[in-house]
């Protein structure tokens, strides 16, 4: 029988499910079943973003799931996101709020700063100008730091942190802040180990979320013949190994590194297999194999973004 799913403890005094299921790319009219099947698997964490375009579909899913009595509202931990083009910060608890009435509930466990740059509110989530550049947002995500704070003060948000802040940025946060992040969220997989910035948040009591722990590979932006986790000999060796799976080992991996981990599938049975985790570990010489995979494969830079606080240029 496998093993109840590991928690973690954070700076805020709440915990978090080490292991959750990401809705990143979950289609609508798809992930809705997702979420069912993945709250009747056992998962308690679900990970979502205002930019996923999704959360009310979410919202249904956890809705009839607290009505069948499958779950309560405070067995959950649900995590949303702030998108960069709220960063006024008189924009940031209507944005929260946003996310909490399509999920259907009176408080989010954890909000996040989705990205630190921002950009000039509107309809283009990439606020885009005529000549491709971004249009940056005036404010600063220092002062959007602020207003998240404001968030856990008015009991609408318990446990604030950010995503995809590099090092340096991470400080003038905490150079700021009054309510410490208690959660980063950044991309994280053998090809992109992330192992300094990891350490680092460590250092200071904040807690990793690993996204994109399989290599996202039906991200829209894929070309033929780049890298594929799953498809990687030395991957599927050590899943024969433990007669798993390679994504089995992927989610394997995030947890024996301590790191909360949110893979993302649509499918029920793939759902039910990455819950699957629990009843084995990896060897140290597996870990240290799989880690030796380790390319700088960044596979979620935003690229195309023009942007004085774009985070992915630091050494970490």
């Amino acid at each position: 029988m496998a093993s109840a799913v590991p928690v973690v403890t954070l700076n805020s005094g709440y915990t978090c499910p080490m292991l959750g299921l990401g809705t990143w790319k979950s289609k609508p009219g798809e992930v809705e079943l997702a979420v069912k099947a993945a709250i009747d698997a056992g998962y308690r964490h679900i990970d979502c973003a205002y930019v996923y375009f999704n959360e009310n579909e979410v919202g249904q899913a956890i809705r009839e799931k607290i009505q069948q009595g499958v779950v309560r509202r405070e067995d959950l931990f649900l995590t949303s996101k702030l998108w960069c083009t709220f960063h006024d910060p008189a924009l940031v608890e209507g944005a929260a709020r946003q996310s909490m009435a399509e999920l259907g509930v009176d408080y989010l466990d954890l909000y996040l700063i989705h990205f630190p740059q921002g950009y000039a509110p509107g309809d283009d989530i990439f606020a885009k100008l005529p000549n491709g550049r971004t249009n940056a947002s005036v404010f600063d995500y220092v002062d959007t730091w602020l207003a998240m704070e404001a968030l856990v003060r008015k009991g609408l948000v318990r446990s604030i942190g950010v995503s995809n802040f590099n090092k340096r940025q991470l400080d003038r946060v905490l150079g700021i802040a009054t309510i410490k992040p208690a959660m980063q969220q950044i991309e994280v997989h053998p090809y992109l180990n992330n192992t300094k910035l990891i350490e680092y948040c460590r250092s200071l009591g904040i807690a990793v979320t690993a996204y994109s722990p399989l290599g996202s590979p039906d991200r829209p932006w894929a070309k033929p013949g780049e890298p594929n986790l799953m498809q990687d000999p030395r991957l599927r060796g050590i899943a024969e190994k433990h007669k798993k799976s390679v994504p089995q080992v992927l989610i394997r991996y995030a947890l024996d590194r301590g790191l909360v981990v949110i893979p993302k599938s649509v499918t029920p049975e793939r759902i039910v297999q990455n819950f699957n985790v629990l009843d084995f570990k990896l060897d140290p010489e597996d870990l240290e194999k799989i880690a030796s995979l380790e390319c700088g494969g960044r596979f979620c830079d935003l690229k195309d973004v023009d942007h004085r606080d774009y985070p992915f240029l630091d050494e970490y």
